[in-house]
Order: structure tokens, then C-alpha cells, then sequence
């Protein structure tokens, strides 16, 4: 199937106090409360990178999808305050008692996915969870937290979860991050009058370098040329550097030690290199799935 024809359903929410946007790929748009069809039982959803902004995944979530025979939801979820709600949009309001503390920063972030499952999959549903950059480290806590979560396997890609601020990138970053990101609001401020069409423009010189580089990723680019959504991804940069110090040893043990009934627990990792260097990322990826299931 291609991507033309593969269902793509887009939404903004508030959850947690925070405006949030769902990208949802597959017929199933409300799995609460399901119109008539049997409600799939396993639901992939990407918890993504900062910035938070779901639509740089959408052509990776369609290929899961294809690449599973279309059997599967395949859901991403934004950071809070990392998207920009069309104009004039109805959103509805959470009950004060949903809002969450500092729920921009990086613990409050953790708990926005929390409330979001609670509030979006059902208890029978069973989670695969795909992480990206600090997306893995936001799991490994949701795995910590969420004890009645039916978390099927988590799949980390690229993860950031420890030393952040030591890393060659983050020497850089930290100190722009953490006392120097206001500086970067006024610039923001006025390039947010230009029109859409050239601020896309910017946004293809400045990824020039970048091979393949789709037009959904253009399009999700234009919500950080919104002052208050790069302030919130930047504002959570800043918790990053500061918070991510060392790597959970114990979380990691005791979550991701299961082992594949079908393929050998000393040669698991090989088979998944050789794969690697063989194939795609989305054989891998179905592979080290496959083998969990």
C-alpha cells in the first residue's frame, strides 16, 4: 500500500494542561470507544525526540503500518507545547485535577505520555512503545511508573539516556539551553510574521545537507518558526542537560532482559546486526518484534 492510500488521522488535544497533538496512522481513531470493528489488541506510539512534533515521523509510521499488513495503530503523541493548535480551534479542557506541575519540563513531560495512555488506550490494549532520542529515556521512566500499563516491548532508537551535558553536542548545547535560549525568542519572534511559504522555504536551505528530506518534515518544522513552542522544547532541552546524568542500569535490567523464544538468547544481538547491515531499518525493526510476540 502506498503512503497516498494508507488512513492518516491528525488531532490537537489538551492533555495535562498542555496543548498536545495525536497523529494517528490506521482506521482506528478512537480506541475507547470503537465504532462497530473489533479494537486491535496491540498498539504501536512513538514517543519522539525534542522537539516533540509528531509529524517528523509520519512517513516511519506509515511504513509500520505497511509493513505490518495495515493489522496494527500506529500512533505518535507530541510533547506538551511542542505543537501549534490550528487558529480558532475547539479544544477541550481538561479537569483541574488532570493538569500536571511544570508539565513542559522533562518529568512533566513523562507524565503527559502517562495521562495520555490512561486517558487513550484501553487496559487490554497492549503497548509497543518506540522511543527516539530523549523519547527513550521518557519510557524507560514510563516503565518505572506505569505498573498497570500493559507494555508489550519498547523499542529505543538512537536513545539519549545518560550524560547528555558531556557529549560533544551538549557542551554546546547546554550553556545556549540553559542561560542563553531567551536570546533566540526575539529572532523567533519576528521571522514568525513572514508567510508560511517562506518560512518553508528557510526551512529547506537550512536542511539542505540532509538527503531525502520529505515535505511532512518541512511542514513539521514550521511549528518551531511559533515562539512559544520552541521556547517549551527549548525550556525542556535545559531539563535534559541537567537531568540526564547517569544511565539507569537497574531500569534497563530489569525491563528489557526478555528474552526471544525463537531465536537463541546468545545470538539474538547478531542476528539483529547482521539484519542491519543486510536489509532496513523496518526489517529490523519487524524482526526484533516478531521475536517478542
Amino acid at each position: 500500500m502506498s503512503e497516498d492510500h494508507v488512513p492518516v488521522f491528525e488531532e490537537f488535544i489538551y492533555c495535562g494542561g498542555a496543548a498536545t497533538q495525536v497523529l494517528k496512522i490506521g482506521p482506528w481513531i478512537n480506541l475507547q470507544k470503537p465504532s462497530g470493528e473489533i479494537p486491535p489488541k496491540v498498539l504501536f506510539l512513538i514517543i519522539p525526540g525534542n522537539p516533540g512534533i509528531v509529524g517528523y515521523y509520519r512517513t516511519f509510521m506509515a511504513s509500520i503500518y505497511s509493513g505490518f499488513n495495515q493489522k496494527y495503530p500506529v500512533w505518535a503523541v507530541s510533547h506538551a507545547g511542542h505543537c501549534s493548535p490550528p487558529k480558532g480551534m475547539d479544544m477541550a479542557s481538561d479537569s483541574a485535577n488532570e493538569t500536571i506541575e511544570d508539565v513542559f519540563g522533562l518529568n512533566g513531560q513523562i507524565e503527559h505520555k502517562l495521562c495520555f495512555v490512561k486517558k487513550n488506550v484501553p487496559a487490554d490494549t497492549k503497548l509497543v512503545l518506540i522511543g527516539h532520542s530523549i523519547g527513550c529515556y521518557i519510557i524507560l521512566e514510563m516503565m518505572k511508573r506505569a505498573v498497570d500499563v500493559k507494555i508489550l516491548q519498547s523499542i529505543l532508537l538512537f536513545p539519549t539516556i545518560e550524560r547528555m551535558a558531556q557529549s560533544p553536542q551538549g557542551k554546546i548545547m547546554t550553556p545556549l539551553l540553559c542561560s542563553l535560549r531567551y536570546i533566540v525568542y526575539m529572532p523567533l519572534y519576528l521571522l514568525s510574521f513572514l508567510p508560511e511559504s517562506a518560512q518553508a522555504s528557510l526551512v529547506k536551505f537550512v536542511l539542505r545537507g540532509i538527503k531525502s528530506v520529505d515535505e511532512s518534515s518541512v511542514a513539521a518544522s514550521l511549528n518551531l518558526f511559533r515562539v512559544e513552542c520552541a521556547a517549551n522544547a527549548m525550556y525542556m532541552g535545559s531539563q535534559e542537560m541537567l537531568q540526564v546524568l547517569e544511565r539507569d542500569n537497574t531500569a534497563i535490567r530489569r525491563y528489557l532482559n526478555k528474552q526471544s523464544p525463537r531465536i537463541p538468547p546468545d545470538r539474538k544481538q547478531e542476528v539483529i546486526l547482521q539484519n542491519l547491515q543486510e536489509s532496513s531499518l523496518l526489517n529490523t525493526f519487524k524482526l526484533y518484534f516478531n521475536s517478542f510476540s
